[in-house]
């Protein structure tokens, strides 16, 4: 009944945090200088076409008057249409969210499969060289720039070592395999489809391991300083005194515990990964949402940069939703207030 209640407000906040998100995007893609509609139009423009597209778009109604339209326009479900490649903006959102998506899922289990093991060693051989090595490993991953990782990598294995291709998702060269649920690597298993499963594993690693880096870092850093400052609790020394096995106390006492403040905030950087990662994608070309959102900018397309806007908010909030009630689960002192 609690966590009932607890889900109820919190889905009822979602609207309201989406129309002030919605407001302050309106606000700012409108005051930064420039015009759309010249830049779709191209230079060879007549001033009579930029005239029409204006009007054709709406973008020479008031300001209120255009947002009231957007908002109606968006609660029938009609997310408009980019000025400058004439498509239909959710369709377009679905296509680079899922390409997003794919990157953070396998991102994250690189993170979590090297993280966690990082920061049980740590903790387990504290101020040893395996602690000293893990340490290194965890403060490197963030204190290096994340693009110019990407970078190295493009350089040494893919244009050197020939190992992994430059950038992209897929090969040009071959058929595009047929997507069901946006995710290839999922895609391709259904399909029984093993060589373009390989293929396009190749093509995520160099991208998931530098995003997982981040989530490397907070993981090892976060359990590292939880397990350590658990291992000091009366509880632990007393399960040693009783004679329960070492294994058992990692596991079952230790592990448990420790893990409640990670959960937490692998929750929020997996709402941020959500949003696109624009430096990796960038650099890497990866069809995501975030270059989707950062080529709409640079082209002041309207329509893109707030359909991107609120679909992230929405996805955000939804992640931190779920990240409460996994923590809550978690952790029953906290409850579902």
């Amino acid at each position: 009944m609690k966590l009932a209640r607890f889900l109820v407000k919190r889905l009822l906040l979602i609207p309201i945090i989406l129309l002030g998100l919605s407001l302050i995007t309106f606000g700012i893609s409108h005051v930064i200088p420039g015009d759309p509609v010249k830049l779709a139009a191209g230079p060879q423009a007549r001033p009579d076409q930029i005239i029409k597209l204006t009007q054709e778009y709406g973008l020479d109604r008031p300001l209120p008057e255009q947002y009231v339209r957007y908002i109606s326009n968006l609660f029938q479900g009609n997310w408009g249409y980019s000025i400058s490649n004439k498509r239909d903006v959710f369709h377009d959102l679905v296509t680079y969210f899922t390409a997003t998506l794919e990157l953070t899922l396998v991102s994250t289990l690189i993170g979590l499969v090297v993280g966690i093991p990082l920061a049980i060693i740590s903790a387990r051989w504290r101020d040893r060289w395996p602690d000293h090595a893990a340490r290194f490993v965890s403060i490197g991953a963030v204190s290096v720039p994340v693009f110019w990782i990407a970078i190295i990598l493009q350089i040494v294995l893919a244009q050197n070592l020939h190992w992994l291709p430059v950038s992209g998702r897929f090969d040009p060269r071959a058929n595009y395999p047929t997507t069901h649920t946006g995710l290839l690597l999922i895609d391709t298993l259904l399909a029984g489809n093993i060589p373009a499963f390989f293929t396009a594993l190749r093509y995520i690693i160099m991208p998931a391991f530098c995003q997982s880096l981040l989530v490397i870092a907070l993981i090892t850093r976060q359990l590292r300083g939880d397990l350590l400052d658990i291992l000091r609790k009366d509880f632990v020394l007393v399960a040693r005194a009783n004679g329960i096995p070492e294994r058992r106390i990692w596991t079952r006492y230790l592990m448990k515990n420790a893990l409640i403040a990670t959960i937490s905030q692998l929750g929020f950087l997996i709402g941020f990964q959500l949003g696109g990662a624009v430096l990796i994608e960038y650099v890497l070309d990866w069809p995501g949402i975030g270059q989707y959102a950062l080529k709409a900018a640079l082209l002041l397309d309207f329509q893109p940069i707030m359909g991107a806007t609120l679909f992230v908010g929405f996805i955000v909030v939804i992640v931190n939703l779920m990240t409460d009630v996994v923590y809550r689960l978690v952790d029953p002192r906290i409850g579902f207030a």
